[in-house]
């Protein structure tokens, strides 16, 4: 069925008319594998009494519709999405029954069976606009009501909402649960999660004395690894620290954790009932760096419970900021409480590179964009909308101070608690805590600079030495791409390093400036001599991109690992990291500094500074997210012998780190999963394979479940493993995961028949997004270019048809995961521009296609780029 678009122009005239008093919804969940029954009850008021309205359903069948006790035609009233109100009373109440589909993309009300021992797991994923396929609603932000959910289910299982329930009666081998109303909320943050659920309660204490009860639900096969005391504790530290900081209750009667199946996103902020993706629950022993990740992910969706749920942007083209808020709200938090040090530093190198990248791109977009439709919106949450917008908002901080930023955040949230609010109403808020000492912040300019506009600033040093070797001048160089040449204000810091005899990098001084128009003189430098290396944004604070001198280039490619500070490294590698996907550096330099920057990384033995000092090392969590910046540009940048080259530089790092690590340390673990997808040398990959079957030892190595699936996955990929392998270590875990990894392995393995078979099982519809995302990696691998040549004409027709038969999310995800990368050619991305011409009229698939041709034209450049410096050492 054709689904009508929600414009912003529609839901504004339906906002004027409407105000919606309750909702009573009632799910059925006992009618079958592919339907549930939906029943709403929708009391809502209408300003102008007489006029028409509509409401938003996507629905299998409509079965009934009354309106104030008339029954309506569902025939002739319910169309494209919609059912329309030819006209309304003052006071209005409609019914709505109808049998909705159950999904399998992660989004909307999805329904799995757990392929271990077959128990049945439902949950509602309604963000951003598909509460409208569970049951009728005004589907738009700023019509918040109270929702009173009433559901029905099998006897045996678990039913949980947003609330705690209020009644429950039997039927019948079933449970019909009716949970207490909510507070107002948009439609977006409601939820049901049913199911065979596992659940532990406990409840947090506040410190005057309230008592907050607490959830947590996974499924049953995966209950031993529910690690209830750290979400508990995590919870608890989070839910003081907001209570404090945006001095207000924690407004809602719970607060729960459900980790569902394969989840579309990381996490979700349902109030009450936060859903999280089944990868934060940890199968084993993991790094630190994935245990902060799922710190941020809970404190981030924790800082939504006020910032998105109690006050929420009017319109989905503002949700970026209650978004952006949270990102930022999950590092400084992490940081703040004492849970991780360097968060930010990991946020610079994980999430502010993201923002980077995406800003890069042809389709970037201001992080407060003007969208007016809902499509158009939802293409926008992306890494300018989340991590783009978390760096913003770290610099407003700096410009106006942290108090009058949270004093303005505070008295935004008392002044729209409940209720919608827009950009300039928080932005007033906080102009109006601006003291005196920084009465100069001209709010409104600076939303117009960093928040309207799109696209990023690069900065450049530029500079003249005398005989002497000091600075007779000292100048910062600002651009800004050719289709957004804004040039922001910048406060920014310049490290001046030099390095030692010894190896060792020290900062000799630094420097602020305020850059400012295209050239920036920076006259404190005059006279000072000239450093081995000069950073600009040496403190990364600002959202903006660096370049380096020749000289200081040539350093950063040899000394990378050795800056001292981590926020300057941050800022270097982020970088290295641009120019080598700009085709400025070629990815095995890159690759080279990379793996130079982990050998530095400790192996046990304590490391001394040439003072005799203990010297602070980076944490591990830095090292894999250094490890994952160099990922993603190997696997869309590189050709077959640039990726194996760029693999084995980095694989050889890892194994020597492996084996000379202590015992049962982070990094340890870290370098071994390091291992497991750069192993490409015969000698790397006999290491591999003695680690997995347990030949080579390798002690305190913990050897579990997800650490051995990533191993095979290698071996299978360089055709040292196969079938009967994968087999064998699919009876050790008979899991979904296990099911998922032993799919992934497959699609490994460099044989056509096995190629074959991944394009197909990726193409057929049956797989959730977590399953699609594991599948593809192993499916597209650089490595493997002569394989994968055929699936470049596949791949154009293949999207046409997923395109027209699959869901939102869904289709968006097979796209980008399918777009063949190691073989991208001039005729592909030819073919590609044809396509999207032909198909213009779809903005979100107009979106994709422009990115893909991006990149696919970046890796054209950057493998050319690499054959032109195949004899150079360095790139400047």
């Amino acid at each position: 069925m054709p689904v009508a678009e929600i414009t912003r122009a529609e839901t504004a005239r339906r906002a004027s008319l409407v105000r919606v008093r309750s909702y009573d919804i009632e799910l059925d969940f006992t009618r079958g594998e592919e339907v549930f029954g939906s029943v709403s009850v929708i009391r809502f008021g209408c300003a102008e009494p007489g006029s028409p309205t509509y409401v938003d359903l996507v629905a299998e069948t409509v079965r009934e519709i009354t309106l104030n006790g008339v029954p309506l035609d569902p025939d002739a009233a319910y169309r494209d999405g919609r059912v329309t109100l030819a006209s309304t009373e003052a006071d209005n109440v409609l019914t709505v029954k109808a049998d909705c589909a159950y999904t399998h993309s992660g989004t909307g009300m999805h329904r799995s069976a757990d392929s271990a021992d077959g128990r049945v797991y439902v949950y509602g994923k309604f963000t951003p606009a598909y509460a409208r396929t569970a049951y009728a609603c005004f589907e738009q932000p700023d019509l918040k009501a109270p929702f009173t959910f009433t559901v029905t289910a099998p006897a045996h299982w678990t039913i949980l909402s947003n609330q705690d329930p209020d009644t429950e009666r039997s039927r019948r081998n079933a449970r019909i649960v009716r949970f207490r109303p909510t507070v107002p909320l948009p439609t977006f943050a409601t939820t049901v999660v049913a199911g065979d659920y596992h659940v532990v309660t406990s409840a947090h204490v506040t410190p005057d004395g309230r008592e907050i009860p607490l959830m947590l639900a996974c499924r049953a096969s995966l209950a031993e690894y529910l690690d209830s005391g750290a979400v508990f504790t995590l919870t608890g530290q989070g839910l003081d620290y907001y209570e404090k900081l945006l001095g207000r209750e924690y407004p809602y009667g719970k607060y729960g954790h459900a980790f569902v199946p394969e989840f579309s996103a990381g996490a979700t902020e349902k109030p009450g009932c936060v859903l999280l993706s089944e990868r934060m629950l940890f199968r084993g022993t993991v790094t630190e760096s994935l245990r902060e990740i799922r710190t941020m992910i809970v404190l981030h969706e924790m800082a939504h419970m006020w910032f998105g749920n109690l006050v929420t942007a009017r319109w989905w083209d503002d949700l970026w900021l209650s978004e952006s808020f949270a990102e930022f709200c999950g590092h400084d938090a992490s940081v703040r409480l004492g849970l991780h040090a360097d968060a930010w530093t990991t946020f610079s190198l994980t999430r502010k590179s993201w923002g980077f990248a995406q800003d890069r791109l042809p389709t970037t977009h201001p992080v407060s964009a003007d969208a007016g439709t809902l499509g158009e919106a939802v293409a926008n949450f992306d890494g300018i909308s989340y991590a783009k917008g978390a760096a913003v908002l770290r610099q407003l901080t700096g410009y106006v101070g942290e108090d009058a930023f949270f004093g303005g955040i505070r008295d935004y949230l008392a002044a729209h608690a409940f209720g919608n609010a827009t950009l300039p109403d928080l932005l007033d808020a906080v102009a109006a805590r601006v003291g005196e000492d920084c009465a100069g912040a001209d709010l409104a300019a600076w939303g117009r600079s960093w928040l309207q506009t799109a696209g990023p600033n690069t900065l450049r040093p530029e500079f003249a030495t005398g005989p002497d070797g000091r600075f007779t001048s000292f100048a910062i160089v600002q651009e800004a791409p050719d289709g957004h040449p804004v040039l922001r204000p910048h406060h920014v810091s310049i490290g001046l390093y030099r390095r030692g005899e010894d190896g060792t990098v020290t900062r000799e001084r630094c420097v602020e400036a305020d850059v400012a128009g295209s050239r920036t003189e920076v006259r404190a430098l005059a006279g000072v001599a000239r450093p081995d290396l000069v950073v600009l944004n040496d403190d990364d604070r600002g959202y903006v991109l660096t370049r380096f001198d020749p000289g200081s280039l040539r350093a950063i490619l040899a000394v990378a690992g050795e800056v001292p500070e981590p926020a300057a490294r941050a800022a270097c590698w982020n970088a290295l990291a641009d120019m080598t996907s700009q085709a400025e550096l070629p990815l095995p330099e890159f690759a080279r500094a990379v793996a130079a920057a982990l050998r530095r990384e400790p192996t046990g033995a304590p490391r001394r500074e040439p003072t005799g000092a203990p010297r602070r090392e980076p944490p591990a969590a830095e090292a894999q997210a250094l490890a994952g910046l160099a990922q993603p540009l190997i696997e869309r940048l590189a050709g077959p012998a640039q990726a194996a080259a760029a693999k084995e530089e980095l694989a050889a790092a890892a194994a020597d780190l492996l084996l000379a690590a202590a015992p049962g340390g982070d990094h340890q673990l870290a370098w071994a999963q390091l291992l497991s997808w750069t192993a490409t040398s015969d000698q790397q990959l006999d290491l591999v394979a003695g680690i997995l079957s347990e030949v080579v030892e390798v002690p305190g190595l913990p050897l579990e479940t997800e650490l051995r699936w990533a191993l095979l996955r290698q071996l299978a990929a360089a055709g040292r493993a196969g079938d009967t392998e994968i087999s064998a270590e699919r009876d050790r875990d008979p899991t979904e995961a296990g099911l998922r990894n032993a799919a992934a392995c497959r699609a490994a393995i460099p044989e056509a028949v096995h190629k074959k078979a991944a394009w197909e099982l990726l193409t057929s519809g049956t797989l959730g997004p977590e399953s699609v995302r594991a599948v593809a990696r192993g499916f597209m691998l650089p490595e493997h270019a002569a394989l994968l040549e055929p699936y470049s004409a596949a791949y154009l027709p293949a999207l046409a048809e997923l395109w027209d038969g699959r869901g939102g999310h869904l289709r968006a995800l097979l796209g980008q995961v399918l777009f063949p990368f190691p073989v991208v050619s001039a005729s592909l991305l030819e073919s590609l521009d044809g396509f999207a011409t032909a198909r213009a009229d779809d903005p979100g698939l107009a979106r994709m296609l422009a990115e893909l041709a991006d990149h696919g034209s970046r890796a054209l450049r950057s493998r050319a780029s690499d054959s032109r410096a195949s004899d150079s050492k360095v790139c400047t």
